[in-house]
């Protein structure tokens, strides 16, 4: 089968052509004039196309909580918001923490995924950050990684003993930073002054910190490629940055919210509340500068739907998350790109190489490649509505914003997978 996308200006890291891409068999084939005889023609004209947005932090909740979200559902969210890969969290019942339980989560991607889906299989036996591993090895062909995203392992012993496998095994570990013995009962925000004004408990920046600062020592130690979860800290981001100068095989992530949000912009509304919570403004501040000198590889959305019903209760009384992936690339193109704070160029690294590349992903628009791509109209100014949104979760804090940015088209091994409308907003 040959496609030819014309007329739109294709993304290189030197800026853009305005070329036809040429797919054959699902193959990026060419850039350049294309031969429409034989092909199917596909008008972009005035859109850009971009490599296919990866997304390396995403909860899907099946198995065992398809009342949250199903792959379907969020696979078809990712599509709509120009991600083409995802790698999916092990919040799951049952946890994938040996093959028997990841093959459950395995099926229903093959089934229901729209997009390439790779998941992560948890480090420790039913996620619990204590006891014993998970199956590490007998998983290790099928999964991007290791992680108990939600819980910090909480022995360094064990971690240690995982960080050795995960090297053996050539997985990186994936970890939520968070030691349980910083944390309070009723911890719902960051342990700063909205708290304080307003009797919450907070989460004080130490409880991720600290364990960041472990486990750089224990990779230093084994040679383990580490990554970090949703990086919110300013002392994080300083620790991360020192262990890459020294040589350590440490990459990480931060999430939109954290770019973009801070305490200040706080209301009593579940779609505020997330695990890590939005910090101070000095921490945003060093989240930023972090991403502009490289210590901060990627922007992953953090994607965790709940219910109306669970996201309804205020700060104190929500479940924490918020989803991402339909918001994602337009607040950060309008808010740091159009904001001048970063080049699109840099945008799309963070968006779609840097994860590809670290997680070791297929897709891009190089010829040869598997045509993963997402085209854009990057001029359409629209608002962000979650009742718009193809996830089941609702819950965000970008809601109402003003953005540019628009999806408009996204393909996964030169297949359409998901198209807008042409109904305009």
């Amino acid at each position: 089968m040959r496609q030819i996308l014309t007329g739109g200006d294709i993304f290189r890291k030197d800026g853009f052509l305005r070329r036809d891409l040429v797919i054959e068999n699902g193959i990026v084939a060419g850039i350049g004039v294309g031969d429409s005889n034989g092909g199917n023609l596909i008008d972009c004209w005035g859109h850009s196309i971009l490599p296919g947005l990866v997304d390396v932090h995403v909860h899907l909740r099946e198995p065992g909580f398809s009342f949250k979200e199903t792959i379907a559902s969020g696979t078809a969210a990712a599509a709509a918001g120009g991600v083409t890969a995802v790698c999916s969290m092990p919040n799951l019942n049952p946890a994938p923490d040996d093959l028997e339980h990841l093959e459950v989560q395995l099926k229903a991607i093959q089934k229901d995924a729209r997009v390439r889906v790779v998941p992560f299989g948890c480090i420790t036996r039913g996620q619990k950050g204590t006891g014993e591993l998970a199956a590490l090895e007998a998983m290790a062909p099928y999964v991007a990684g290791f992680s108990d995203d939600g819980r910090g392992v909480q022995e360094d012993a064990l971690m240690e003993q995982a960080m050795r496998l995960a090297k053996r095994l050539d997985r990186p570990i994936v970890a939520h930073c968070e030691d349980n013995r910083l944390l309070r009962p009723g911890g719902c925000i960051h342990d700063g002054r909205y708290a304080a004004a307003h009797g919450l408990v907070g989460i004080s920046s130490k409880s991720e910190w600290r364990q960041v600062e472990r486990d750089l020592k224990l990779a230093a130690k084994t040679g383990c490629r580490y990554h970090v979860c949703h990086v919110s800290t300013k002392e994080s981001v300083a620790l991360i940055r020192q262990a890459k100068r020294a040589g350590v095989a440490v990459s990480c992530e931060t999430a939109p919210h954290y770019l973009l949000l801070c305490e200040d912009d706080l209301a009593d509304e579940g779609r505020f509340k997330m695990n890590p919570p939005l910090r101070t403004a000095a921490d945003r501040d060093a989240l930023l500068e972090g991403l502009c000198d490289g210590t901060i590889d990627v922007i992953a959305t953090d994607h965790a739907p709940h219910t109306a019903l669970e996201k309804s209760r205020g700060l104190a009384g929500s479940l924490m998350g918020v989803v991402g992936l339909e918001t994602a690339f337009p607040v950060l193109y309008t808010k740091l790109v159009l904001g001048g704070v970063l080049s699109l160029a840099s945008l799309v690294e963070k968006m779609s190489l840097a994860p590809r590349r670290l997680f070791r992903l297929p897709g891009g628009l190089d010829v040869g490649a598997s045509a993963d791509l997402a085209v854009f109209d990057l001029g359409k100014e629209y608002m962000v509505d979650p009742e718009t949104f193809s996830s089941m979760g609702r819950a965000t804090p970008f809601a109402g914003w003003r953005v540019r940015g628009e999806s408009r088209m996204t393909m996964v091994k030169g297949e359409v997978v998901w198209q807008r409308n042409t109904q305009e907003r």
